[in-house]
């Protein structure tokens, strides 16, 4: 795995929001924008006209480092030894289909999952680019050129969609480890890469000497940028004149986008059963996110948790040892939010997706872990309009290989774009002028999922 670049805790402790800036802050970074350019570029490069006026969602729960799909949702009761693991299977909801012993919540709501058995991974490494980008083009090529210019799936979301509403954020990454773990908007243009949902915040919460009201009074609050813009260390000009800016200064003092954040508004019940840990909290700060009206929330537990060589191989373990203690978080992070999701009436609209970068080695190593699997690994969808409870595809006897029904990356950007209501012949410049289609080739939606 790459050594990740943390950033601030999401939720620190005895409180919800992340931090509060300075003055001095707060004028650099509530205009400022969050990957480079200003908030107001970043608006005014979005075509916000060309939004659906429908609501729609997508949120990814990303298994940094891969998990084992013989472990989790495509088991071999049957195999050897070396390949079966040391997990037992049960039952679930949906007739014949079996998971991992440690995924029982799962389990019992599998009526309203999809199990996506043959997905190919095989373009993929050790990031999240291929997947997240559901592009097979976009790979790790370690010569600073990594992902060859194409954007997130997010990204593209960011672009074609824009929020649900106005003031919040349209993509939104949820993550400790950002180059790891998050895949942003390659060429398409800084505009549009993610939010890092652990800063955000900050960049809301008003300091001392700044209140709403006077935020409200655009006239005031211009003649404040004007006598401190010779203090601000920023190589972009602020502007206050046009619709743009004002959208911008709109969502620094929107009360939506800082009600958004803040967990501490949820039910104490309810946090607790998503789950007082990483992948829980952002899952529920994920649904609340969505609830206000952005588009796609990237969820991230933790950096390369998924990634067990073997009990010997640090830092995570093998599987008994470093899988097992992991398991009972997503099972409960994700049967919890779509169990919410539904109660809230936006299961429906909400397409919510788990998986990683690939699977890992059928055959057991030496010391009770699995090695990185390109050829297949299995992943998890849910909610959308598509009809759930069943299994697509299948793996070989020894889950290595596709057998039956292989999902390409870019079917599944298809799959994503069509419930976004984004044309899948969409198309967005390069650098140098070039069209570049959003959907790779051959990429269809998946019929059961749309």
């Amino acid at each position: 795995m790459h050594s990740p670049r943390t950033t601030n805790s999401l939720l620190p402790p005895g409180r919800d929001l992340i931090r509060v800036g300075n003055r001095r802050w707060f004028l650099q970074t509530g205009l400022a924008g969050f990957a480079g350019l200003t908030l107001a570029d970043t608006l005014r490069a979005r075509d916000i006209s060309a939004a659906s006026t429908s609501t729609r969602a997508v949120i990814l729960f990303w298994l940094s480092g891969g998990p084992s799909q013989i472990d989790t949702w495509d088991p071999k009761p049957d195999a050897p030894d070396e390949i079966r693991g040391p997990y037992k299977t049960i039952a679930t909801s949906v007739p014949g289909v079996r998971f991992c012993e440690h995924l029982p919540l799962q389990a019992k709501l599998a009526h309203k999952l999809t199990v996506l058995r043959a997905v190919d991974c095989s373009s993929s490494n050790h990031t999240p680019i291929t997947m997240q980008a559901g592009n097979p083009l976009a790979r790790r090529s370690n010569d600073s050129k990594d992902g060859g210019g194409y954007p997130s799936m997010g990204s593209v979301a960011a672009k074609f969609r824009g929020p649900n509403a106005p003031a919040m954020p349209a993509f939104v990454g949820l993550a400790d480890s950002w180059k790891s773990d998050v895949w942003g908007a390659g060429h398409m243009g800084t505009a549009f890469e993610p939010v890092k949902g652990s800063e955000l915040p900050g960049r809301l919460t008003l300091p001392t000497g700044i209140d709403v009201e006077q935020l409200q009074d655009r006239a005031t609050l211009r003649k404040q940028f004007d006598r401190m813009q010779r203090d601000l260390d920023t190589r972009h000009q602020m502007t206050a004149t046009d619709q743009y800016t004002e959208l911008a200064l709109d969502m620094v003092v929107s009360p939506k986008v800082r009600t958004a954040f803040d967990l501490s508004q949820e039910p104490e019940k309810m946090r607790d059963a998503y789950g007082r840990v990483s992948v829980g909290e952002k899952a529920l700060l994920a649904r609340r996110l969505v609830e206000a009206g952005s588009t796609y929330v990237l969820v991230s537990g933790r950096w390369g948790y998924f990634d067990h060589h073997g009990d010997t191989v640090p830092p995570w373990g093998g599987i008994q040892k470093g899988l097992t203690p992991i398991l009972p978080t997503i099972d409960r992070a994700l049967t919890t939010l779509i169990e919410d999701l539904n109660a809230r009436g936006l299961l429906e609209s909400t397409l919510v997706l788990m998986l990683g970068e690939f699977g890992r080695s059928p055959v057991m190593t030496k010391d009770a872990g699995r090695n990185h699997w390109t050829p297949v690994m299995s992943m998890l969808a849910a909610g959308g309009a598509g009809r759930q409870g069943q299994v697509i595809g299948s793996t070989d006897a020894k889950g290595g290989e596709p057998k039956t029904r292989k999902i390409t990356p870019s079917d599944l950007a298809a799959t994503v774009f069509r419930h976004l209501d984004i044309p899948l012949d969409s198309q967005w410049l390069s650098p140098q002028g070039r069209p570049v289609p959003i959907v790779g080739s051959e990429g269809t939606p998946i019929p059961e999922l749309v």
